[in-house]
């Protein structure tokens, strides 16, 4: 019984990044739902980045109220932008993508991502190239197979390949009626709203990174980041939305969508990631993205009746590789990095060690010296007897003899 505890304990990483993957790939489905049934996406935004704030900054609160830093005006800026960023824009333009193309290409082009944050860190000085090592030319092979991919997702169609479809159609059943397909001028439109999402999220990456350190309080940051784009996107859409309808939430998809898609993705996830991330590091995450991309292929392909064609699965597989690659130079970058450390600390604490010896034994001679004199001005004023004070120099030289022993042993020690 304990060795089944002891294997459920070391898989539970892996069992809640599976769940989380799960959990992805359904919040596109929801979208998907949401927008064939007619609901406007600036709308599904605003609402989803207000549950994921009513949900996380309870939470915020009472896990880091004792731990939290004292806000700034830099660190309050730096949300902004992560709620600008990550939330509103990255989300705004995957939807755009969503709608004009279908949930599988989105999600595949969302793989672009670590090849966008690498391009940007090493344009921003964050990065550097290092043609000379191998990790340096991996990342920059993967960058490259995963454009490679987006451009063969993009622009080559290919041969439509039949899965199979279950008896029921999640669309009908939600009352409308699927979307025609995309055409060229839609999958390029569509694509480059893709390429959108990902370099705002890649911005917000490297936004965050920075204010982690000014900042270093998960939760909260989320909840600022969260309230941030919850703002943002309410603005951006009574902007461009008037109609009060659209904001109405009844009993029906709309209500699931972004309930599903705050509390569920933007709220439990995060936590759910950030705990995995804590025990194995981002890269054990970041592995498990494609695996995503894999259930929404196979739930659009079933269930909402999508077309999956040869030159998208092509693509598809092009940025999985590209992505595993980018990440396998990383994590040599990460080894490389973490190797010098050890080099360096050993020697230090051996210096302290000899340090605080010597400190250790010049003192017990300093104090050993103090004690001898005060008990030889003891004895003798108070003992004038002869014999006393001859057994008191016996006592104390017996002292200095063992002392002298002990300290010989530290040394040795």
């Amino acid at each position: 019984m304990k060795n089944v505890c002891n294997v459920v304990q070391a898989l539970k990483p892996t069992l809640l990044m599976l769940l989380v993957q799960v959990a992805f790939a359904g919040v596109n489905i929801f979208y998907k739902l949401a927008v064939n049934d007619g609901m406007n996406l600036r709308i599904i935004v605003a609402y989803r980045f207000l549950f994921a704030a009513i949900f996380i900054a309870p939470l915020a609160f009472i896990l880091e109220r004792k731990k939290r830093t004292k806000m700034s005006w830099t660190i309050l800026f730096q949300s902004f932008l992560c709620g600008l960023f990550g939330g509103s824009l990255a989300q705004n333009f995957y939807l755009q993508a969503l709608s004009l193309t279908s949930a599988t290409f989105a999600s595949a082009m969302a793989n672009l991502v670590p090849g966008i944050t690498f391009i940007l860190a090493v344009c921003f000085g964050l990065e550097r190239l290092n043609l000379r090592t191998t990790s340096g030319k991996a990342k920059i092979l993967g960058t490259l197979i995963g454009i490679s991919g987006a451009m063969v997702l993009t622009f080559v169609k290919g041969e439509h390949i039949k899965i199979g479809t279950f008896h029921f159609n999640l669309l009908h059943q939600n009352g409308a009626h699927p979307q025609p397909q995309a055409t060229g001028a839609k999958t390029v439109l569509g694509s480059l709203c893709a390429l959108a999402s990902g370099v705002s999220y890649a911005l917000w990456l490297i936004i965050q990174a920075k204010m982690i350190e000014r900042y270093p309080s998960p939760y909260s940051s989320t909840a600022l980041m969260s309230l941030w784009g919850a703002l943002v996107s309410i603005v951006f859409a009574l902007c461009l939305e008037r109609d009060w309808s659209q904001w109405r939430l009844g009993w029906n998809i709309r209500l699931w969508t972004a309930a599903y898609s705050g509390i569920v993705v933007s709220g439990i996830m995060v936590v759910v990631i950030s705990w995995c991330i804590r025990m194995r590091g981002p890269l054990f995450a970041s592995v498990f993205n494609p695996l995503m991309l894999v259930l929404v292929a196979l739930a659009s392909s079933t269930m909402l009746k999508e077309k999956l064609h040869l030159g998208c699965i092509i693509g598809a597989v092009l940025i999985v590789c590209g992505l595993y690659v980018v990440l396998w130079g990383k994590s040599e970058e990460m080894k490389r990095k973490n190797q010098l450390v050890p080099a360096h600390n050993p020697h230090e604490d051996e210096s302290n060690k000899v340090e605080v010896v010597v400190r250790c034994e010049g003192e017990d001679k300093s104090s050993q010296k103090k004690r001898h004199e005060n008990g030889e001005k003891t004895v003798r004023g108070n003992h004038e007897d002869g014999d006393v004070e001859h057994d008191s120099h016996v006592h104390s030289e017996g002292n200095e003899g063992t002392e002298e022993e002990n300290s010989s042993n530290v040394l040795g020690a």
